[in-house]
């Protein structure tokens, strides 16, 4: 007997005080904090300018998120974005069916109905989805959405993308989720405005995670990705050059894939077949072509690990994910680009930072309690500034206690960020050569 599929989500944003308010109080306790931080410190050491250069670039970000709004495409231009073949691309291993059946659902219940969804189980050894499948297919044609639905053998996540793809080669308008996201109601009409752009190649969704009361982990996933898509993501959009699109729920152009889908389907590392980093990639091709935004107003939820070893493997999996696609942005983004130069700037600060910290840990200041609650300070607060968005964040789901909880643990990730995730990231450096997936073995989370 099949489970209970979980209730639909939604998710808005409602800007209002309260932010504004977190957002002054952490500033003037990271302002208080850089005020000890130069008077202790002598002018060339290393850590000051590391940090100055830090506090900069988060400058740059807050005032681009707070200025941030979503994309809206004229009346006209809505109409045109209104006729294109949308295909949703679902490739699925290993999922849990009332997840899976979850998302599946959730694609018909749009504003914007997709033209087509093209669901492939990349050969899943815990079971064929059946029932899911049989529900789905009958509720897709009552509602006039073509569905194609492949097994293959398991070939990896790029793979079941493409054939997903080739189900439908006349679409116009390939949009990616992965099997355990649900879209917001408004998602796909939401997430298609900037298309309005003929210069944008792709656009990314907010994630928000599914699961975030299960655990403190959960909570901290949750003001993590948030306040990244909102801050960050959002400072780059406004440059039309978002770096990484996320895979629960993104858009291209269908000339972004089949010009590219040798290249995409053939990358290797050392001779190995890579299975990871395929949203960066697909991102680094909608670069090359012209501009990758963020609609902040485009909401998926995805199902996050929920014990410490799924977190690592899934951390570790993005990490050499990453390192190995900085080698690729490096090659292939244009010198123009600004994408290019942000992202040698973040790996500068990275390499500071990284070397900052080393001389300090050398000289033995961190052992002063002084000098500890000073960094405690100043990572927390900062934290707290990046997460302030959160705020104007309603979720269906969350009450406004709920919602004060998750932006209480924003300390809590900058100094997990700082300690544990910098750890792990140079163990991913040191293992890059592991391509692999590294999890979904067996289904590892449930609804």
């Amino acid at each position: 007997m099949s489970r209970p599929v979980p209730e639909p989500l939604s998710a808005r944003r409602r800007p209002g005080s309260t932010g504004w308010v977190l957002m002054a109080g952490a500033g003037i306790a990271v302002a208080w904090a850089t005020f000890r931080l130069v008077a202790a410190v002598a002018g060339g050491h290393p850590v000051l300018w590391a940090y100055l250069g830090g506090i900069g670039l988060l400058v740059w970000q807050l005032v681009s998120a707070a200025v941030d709004r979503p994309y809206r495409a004229t009346p006209a231009a809505a109409a045109e974005l209104a006729r294109a073949k949308v295909v949703v691309l679902v490739p699925a291993y290993n999922e849990d069916d009332a997840i899976l059946e979850a998302s599946l659902r959730s694609l018909l219940r749009q504003t914007h109905l997709p033209a087509a969804v093209s669901v492939v189980d990349d050969g899943s050894t815990t079971g064929e989805y059946a029932g899911v499948r049989d529900r789905f297919l009958a509720h897709a044609r009552a509602a006039g959405v073509q569905v194609s639905w492949q097994r293959t053998a398991n070939g990896g996540k790029r793979h079941a993308q493409v054939s997903a793809a080739r189900a439908f080669p006349d679409a116009e308008l390939y949009l990616t989720i992965d099997s355990d996201t649900q879209l917001d109601a408004r998602a796909i009409e939401e997430v298609l405005q900037p298309l309005a752009d003929p210069q944008v190649q792709s656009v990314a969704g907010t994630i928000l995670v599914t699961n975030y009361r299960t655990n403190l982990l959960t909570r901290m996933q949750e003001v993590w990705f948030v306040s990244m898509q909102f801050v960050d993501r959002a400072a780059l959009s406004r440059m039309g050059s978002v770096l990484v699109n996320s895979g629960p729920l993104a858009v291209y152009r269908a000339a972004v894939l089949w010009d590219n889908v040798e290249d995409y389907l053939g990358e290797t590392l050392f001779g190995r077949p890579v299975h990871t980093s395929d949203d960066s990639l697909l991102t680094l091709y909608a670069q090359q072509r012209g501009r990758t935004v963020h609609q902040t107003s485009a909401f998926a939820f995805s199902h996050m690990p929920t014990t410490f070893d799924g977190h690592r493997r899934q951390q570790l999996r993005w990490m050499r994910g990453s390192f190995m696609r900085s080698r690729t942005r490096f090659a292939r983004l244009p010198l123009s680009r600004f994408s290019f130069w942000i992202h040698l700037v973040r790996w500068m600060q990275y390499a500071a930072v990284t070397a900052a910290l080393a001389v300090v840990i050398a000289s033995g200041a961190l052992l002063r309690p002084s000098a500890i609650v000073t960094c405690v300070v100043i990572v927390g607060a900062a934290q707290l500034l990046v997460a302030a968005p959160y705020l104007s964040l309603r979720r269906s789901d969350q009450t406004t206690a709920q919602r004060l909880v998750v932006v209480a643990v924003a300390p809590l990730v900058g100094l997990w960020s700082l300690t544990v995730l910098r750890v792990l990231r140079w163990y991913a450096m040191a293992t890059v050569g592991n391509v692999s997936w590294g999890t979904r073995k067996t289904i590892e989370v449930t609804a």
